[in-house]
């Protein structure tokens, strides 16, 4: 499959590092810190070490950034991992990567983020969460099902979408408001917790079982996927101002500042609860924290932290996911509409849109819950192949003009491909079933791209 150098088609360069880094802040910090940290005690029953593993974790993020940032910097354009995939493995391997941001790794992550968004909402708007059906629509294999909560759920996706269809001015300023919001709302709650909550730091240094090596790599699959969109900036290099320069720092600043709110969150939880405690928490372990921490009215204030959260992400997955399925059919090796920008707001308006109404139907079809059982493995995977791209285009173009270098090469980024490769072959050993059910669907996307390079032959 051929590929141009001087496409076409050109984003506008809009955005600055801080643009770029708050970007990076709404895509990570979402529904992952709110639900995951109770799996992670369970697979990491020591205090000590659940903390280590969510720095090991923030450490294996900074570095896969700094090797994006070289990336990023060496090719500027849209799309992330599917243009370094693609330029350092062929066009299959860029390819696969894509279908699975499509069908789950973006689509998949908003779907998640609107239906909990739902279930938040109802506090304030009661029955906004509900998921009695209303009604349906029998279609084949994907009957549609229609209740209050998928219907608010879909509305949110569809709003994210209108918003970034209309322009990279508006979906900037929804995006650093949201972000701001949300920084603010988390470092208030740490800062309030650790100063004037009630708990124990003596909850820091115990331990309520062993940890084993098996355990431990299996907890990082989830802490992976929490911290999964640190890379968010780079798939929007092609509208980021002199990338060379301000991709690398967008990177840095939005993959530390997320790893600091992380840690000190997770510091928050063990203070007021203890690690097996905070292992036998159901449903959003903020919820619980703040009813400790705030007594009655902790549900109002979280949720509105909660809404403001989820909605940021949802408005980052917009901003960033589109671009990848643009990249893809600027090299006609997607549905070739998705290249398309508007006349008037040039965005890739028609990905924007694919990609919502994909969210969308994943709300209506609850298709949901089975993506999000492989999420975590298809990122690490994915990651891990983009990082080790590092190494193979420095090999293959050791002259090119490189404007930032991964900090700490070959070391860092080595480390991180290491870790990536024992994070998916333990998910192999830990759970086969579910892994091969993930890698059977992201090996689906096979024949598509079959069918489409023998279109565009």
């Amino acid at each position: 499959m051929t590929t141009t150098t001087s496409p076409p088609v050109s984003l506008e360069r809009r955005l600055g590092p801080f643009d770029g880094a708050a970007i990076i802040v709404s895509n990570v910090i979402g529904g992952g810190i709110l639900f995951l940290p109770p799996l992670i005690a369970a697979s990491v029953p020591s205090a000590p070490m659940f903390l280590l593993t969510w720095l090991v974790g923030g450490l294996l993020a900074f570095a896969g950034a700094m090797a994006y940032a070289e990336l990023a910097a060496l090719r500027p354009r849209a799309g992330g991992e599917y243009v370094y995939l693609r330029d350092a493995y062929g066009g299959l391997a860029g390819f696969l990567t894509g279908w699975t941001s499509f069908v789950a790794g973006f689509s998949g992550a908003m779907a998640a983020s609107a239906i909990v968004l739902a279930l938040y909402l109802d506090r304030f708007i009661p029955g906004a969460g509900s998921a009695a059906p209303l009604f349906d629509v029998p279609l084949p294999y994907v009957p549609l099902t229609f209740s209050t909560q998928t219907i608010v759920a879909s509305a949110a996706i569809l709003a994210a979408a209108l918003v970034h269809i209309a322009g990279i001015g508006p979906g900037r300023t929804v995006t650093n408001v949201l972000a701001a919001l949300k920084v603010a709302a988390f470092v208030g709650f740490i800062a309030f917790g650790l100063t004037l909550g009630t708990g124990s730091a003596a909850n820091v240094q115990q331990a309520a079982a062993p940890v084993t090596g098996s355990g431990w790599l299996f907890a990082l699959i989830p802490i992976m996927f929490t911290y999964s969109g640190w890379n968010a900036a780079a798939y929007m290099a092609e509208e980021i101002r002199n990338p060379g320069h301000n991709v690398p720092l967008a990177l840095a600043v939005g993959t530390v500042a997320v790893t600091v709110i992380y840690l000190l969150m997770n510091v928050l939880f063990l203070y007021v609860m203890s690690i097996g405690g905070l292992a036998s928490v159901q449903g959003s372990v903020l919820d619980v924290v703040a009813d400790r921490l705030l007594g009655v009215r902790a549900g109002d204030i979280m949720g509105v932290v909660s809404i403001v959260s989820l909605a940021a992400g949802i408005n980052a997955f917009t901003f960033a996911g589109p671009r990848v399925y643009f990249a893809m059919a600027r090299d006609h090796a997607f549905f070739t509409s998705m290249a398309r920008v508007h006349p008037r707001f040039k965005t890739p308006a028609v990905s924007i849109a694919a990609q919502a109404a994909f969210a969308i139907l994943l709300v209506l079809t609850g298709s949901l819950d089975a993506l999000a059982n492989y999420v975590g493995f298809a990122i690490t995977l994915f990651l891990g192949l983009a990082v080790a791209a590092v190494f193979v285009l420095r090999a293959r173009e050791p002259g090119a003009s490189r404007p930032f270098k991964a900090l700490g090469y070959p070391v860092t980024p080595a480390i991180f491909v290491l870790a990536s490769l024992a994070i998916v072959v333990n998910a192999f050993y830990s759970d086969l079933n579910r892994t091969l059910i993930g890698a059977g669907i992201i090996l689906a996307g096979i024949p598509l791209y079959l069918w489409f390079r023998r279109r565009t032959a």
